[in-house]
């Protein structure tokens, strides 16, 4: 019985066919890798905080994101509130002190400020309005922190910061002068191991 020949092959050509094989499957059978698109995360950001992180794939910072806007939110909201009460107040006061039979306006005052003088309710305010005033700079730069953030980090997703990138400084000689150079060489392809396990499996 005759016994079937097989052509007999390299490591050379064993690695030029996997890798050929590798370059048509991707290339043929994988379907395209979706692009992204820094655009959308920034406009996903500009309309709800935490969106443009969803859409990097950053889901972690989403609760960040809303814990930094939350807070100068909330203050807004306590300042405010306690501004009206204490101008409230003021302005009762001070139409108590203008005519002391304008007595209408105290009833409504706030408990916690009825035993305020006019100059104290008056100073409170001040400090109310302009903590509130503060809590909305900050809420507006918070919520452009978060834009600025989607926004970068979805364009480094196009980049290529995986360890397939290297440098190398490789000494050379001039052949002109021959005087001893220095040269860099910035390496972007991928790593020969992963091919070299490839080429082991195909032989085994």
């Amino acid at each position: 019985m005759a016994q079937e020949v097989r052509p007999k092959m390299t490591n050379d050509s064993l690695l030029r066919v996997t890798k050929d094989s590798i370059n048509g499957f991707s290339k043929d059978t994988l379907p395209p890798k979706k692009k992204h698109i820094p655009r959308i995360a920034t406009r996903r950001s500009l309309i709800l905080p935490g969106w443009g992180q969803a859409y990097n794939g950053e889901y972690w910072k989403i609760p960040i994101v809303y814990l930094a806007i939350g807070i100068p939110a909330y203050t807004y909201f306590y300042n405010n509130n306690y501004y009206k009460k204490t101008n409230y107040a003021y302005n009762a006061r001070y139409r108590q002190y203008v005519n002391s039979k304008d007595t209408a306006a105290i009833a409504g005052i706030d408990p916690q400020l009825i035993n305020l003088d006019i100059y104290s309710l008056e100073s409170y305010r001040n400090i109310f309005r302009h903590d509130r005033d503060y809590s909305i700079l900050w809420f507006a730069i918070l919520w452009g922190v978060n834009v600025a953030d989607a926004t970068v980090f979805a364009h480094l997703k196009n980049f290529d910061v995986s360890r397939d990138l290297s440098l190398h400084i490789t000494p050379t000689l001039n052949s002109v002068g021959g005087q001893p150079t220095i040269g860099l060489v910035f390496n972007s392809s991928k790593p020969m191991h992963k091919l070299s396990s490839l080429y082991r499996s195909t032989v085994q």
